[in-house]
């Protein structure tokens, strides 16, 4: 099974080596056919502190590196 890739926008630089991501969705309500939009929040490993708030960039799923921070940022 491959691991998930989504795109989003950093809203927090502020801890070392971790950025948080948010990530909105766009799809089709089941029953009424109406377009969703729907937001989440994932915590991500930025190793280099290289990113900051604004930016929009490429997460994957990894290891856990602590108890919220699953993700890895793969580049802009």
């Amino acid at each position: 099974m491959s691991k998930k890739e989504l795109n989003g926008k950093v809203v927090k630089d502020q801890n070392d080596k971790t950025i948080v991501v948010l990530v909105k969705r766009r799809y089709a309500h089941p029953f009424f056919g109406k377009v969703v939009t729907n937001s989440k929040k994932y915590h991500a490993h930025d190793e280099a502190n290289k990113f900051k708030v604004g930016d929009s960039v490429k997460i994957i799923e990894s290891k856990p590196y602590s108890k919220k921070k699953r993700w890895k940022v793969l580049d802009k």
